[in-house]
């Protein structure tokens, strides 16, 4: 067992001797949730113009295939907020795990177009419900000093589900006619693995301590960082609780917490419109409008995966040192810049290299910087007492946007074109760093009760509007 004294920082933290084995453990079996997420998002992506085909869809029927799993996630963000706070953490990401599966095998050997979107959709509530529940729960169990690593996990698994996705469909591309339906059935094999993992994990110490059942907080908090840090938690999320109300849906919109509010949804909702998901979700598309054969384009979408994890390790490396402000900020402006750039090889007809090479560096400034950050910061901005349902209302945000923007892509490509469609992004990330430069606040470095005391005042010393 490995154990490490983690040693203070001012006005933070004493020391305590923290178990960084099973703190990591507990994370990596949460992480595996966004494993899913991102094979789910990319397994489309080799499956496109087969199904298509299959079903003799047009470019707004295939936009709607595509995207409507975002509709899905938005009704599983939806009802995750309370569900979650009702039921514990774990329960509802069983239940994520169990949808995974069957959706997989269900997709791929839909008999009709109807079903097929039914099982998207479907397969869109386990991972609207997995955003929501994984990032939440690894903050709520993770100590401050690493808590934006441990986080960063989620997305660190999210692009190894991408390239594990895109690694399928070329694996699976020789298999015949059927090869679209392997595509989507191979979702299944992660999905039980996540299943079986998740009977390790503890219940979250927050969610047992606001039932009341806090002897079986104090197992998990002393299995983390000891006897002294057990208590000392336990003793700030009493305190966080104590002015607690019943949480509504209404209550996200009294006067003192409207503005954290409308900074998460800010946050959720343009991390997914500056352009990533269409080159995630259509990159074999893409390649080959830029002139490579079909082949080339599959492996083309490997680089892409292996690019999108290795440069997630860079803010995993970097979001505890620089702030998650910093890295929204700089990942913003610099993906205005490439989106432009993209849009200038499209449209003076570039060899294909260059468009590869934006592409790829498209991912790359995402996967280092507005990808994790964005987790890490929707987890720590909300107080404990509306937790649930403001990370619900953001991660509907999140879905919607992803939605909007991964339906539009085939329609936006053939009426304006591929040069118009990445201005526009581009134009987008230029609007969200500068919301980012003036709005949004960085929490690094602190615990979640005190991120709550500076962003928002406590229930009863602000009257509601």
């Amino acid at each position: 067992m490995h154990i490490i004294t983690e040693h203070p920082v001012p006005g933070i933290q004493p020391s305590y001797p923290f178990n960084r084995t099973y703190i990591f453990l507990i994370s990596l079996i949460t992480a595996l949730g966004g494993l899913l997420f991102g094979f789910d998002l990319a397994i489309v992506s080799g499956t496109v113009s087969y199904f298509s085909a299959h079903f003799s869809l047009t470019a707004v029927e295939t936009g709607w295939a595509v995207g409507c799993i975002n509709l899905g996630a938005i009704l599983g963000a939806v009802a995750s907020g309370q569900l979650t706070d009702r039921f514990g953490r774990k329960k509802i990401l069983l239940c994520c795990a169990f949808l995974f599966a069957l959706t997989g095998v269900g997709t791929g050997w839909a008999g009709n177009y109807g079903l097929f979107i039914a099982f998207r959709i479907l397969s869109g509530v386990a991972i609207g419900m997995a955003a929501l529940v994984c990032p939440m729960y690894i903050a709520e169990v993770s100590p401050p000093r690493f808590r934006g690593r441990l986080v960063s996990f989620y997305q660190l698994a999210i692009t190894i589900g991408i390239l594990l996705a895109y690694l399928s469909d070329y694996l699976l591309l020789p298999t015949g006619t059927s090869n679209w339906r392997w595509m989507f059935s191979s979702q299944s094999v992660p999905a039980l693995l996540f299943f079986f993992c998740l009977f390790a994990l503890p219940e979250s110490p927050r969610w047992l301590i606001r039932k009341n059942r806090e002897s079986l907080a104090m197992l998990t908090l002393e299995k983390i960082g000891g006897k002294a840090y057990a208590d000392s938690e336990l003793s700030a999320i009493r305190k966080s609780f104590h002015h607690q109300i019943t949480e509504r849906i209404a209550s996200l919109f009294k006067k003192e917490l409207r503005p954290i509010i409308w900074i998460g949804i800010i946050i959720a909702a343009f991390s997914q419109l500056g352009g990533q998901n269409a080159i995630f979700s259509y990159a074999p598309e893409i390649f080959k409008q830029a002139g490579v054969s079909e082949h080339s384009a599959f492996m083309q979408s490997i680089i892409l995966g292996f690019l999108n994890l290795l440069f997630t390790f860079v803010s995993i490396a970097t979001i505890d040192k620089a702030g998650r402000k910093s890295l929204l900020s700089w990942g913003a402006f610099l993906l205005f810049i490439d989106a432009l750039a993209i849009a200038a090889t499209f449209y003076l007809k570039s060899p294909p290299l260059w468009t590869l090479v934006f592409v790829l560096g498209f991912v790359a400034i995402y996967a280092a910087t507005v990808g994790p950050a964005t987790w890490v910061s929707l987890s720590e901005l909300f107080p404990n007492r509306i937790r649930g349902n403001a990370m619900s209302l953001a991660t509907l945000c999140l879905w919607l946007s992803n939605f909007i923007s991964i339906s539009t892509f085939p329609l936006l490509r053939i009426k304006i074109g591929l040069p118009a469609t990445y201005a526009l992004y581009g134009g987008l990330c230029l609007f969200y760093f500068l919301f980012i430069r003036l709005k949004v606040p960085e929490t690094k470095g602190k615990s979640l009760e005190e991120i709550e005391k500076i962003l928002t005042p406590s229930p009863s010393a602000a009257p509601d509007s």
